[in-house]
């Protein structure tokens, strides 16, 4: 279980959806919804890809890039665009 409140899960899945339409992308395995809750699972409970991607039903290397991105992600509080943590 996942101990996020369901609106911090949604602010996520709006900024996925966000630079899914900038980059007009295509469909995708997951949701916007549930690419948030897979990133927001491996950030919080520090499961492996591996761990997260059979959860979810896609492969490790999906589970991998998504998880790298959502690290990567400038939307998430507290970081820099290049996912370095922000400074005082």
């Amino acid at each position: 279980m996942l101990d996020i409140p369901h609106e911090g899960v949604e602010h996520v899945s709006w900024l996925i959806y966000a630079r899914r339409r900038e980059l007009r992308s295509r469909w995708r395995r997951l949701s916007c919804f549930q690419q948030a809750l897979l990133v927001l699972v491996h950030l919080r409970n520090n499961e492996t890809p591996h761990q997260v991607g059979a959860g979810f039903g896609v492969s490790t290397a999906t589970a991998g890039r998504l998880c790298d991105r959502g690290r990567r992600h400038p939307g998430r509080p507290g970081t820099h665009p290049a996912g370095h943590p922000a400074g005082p």
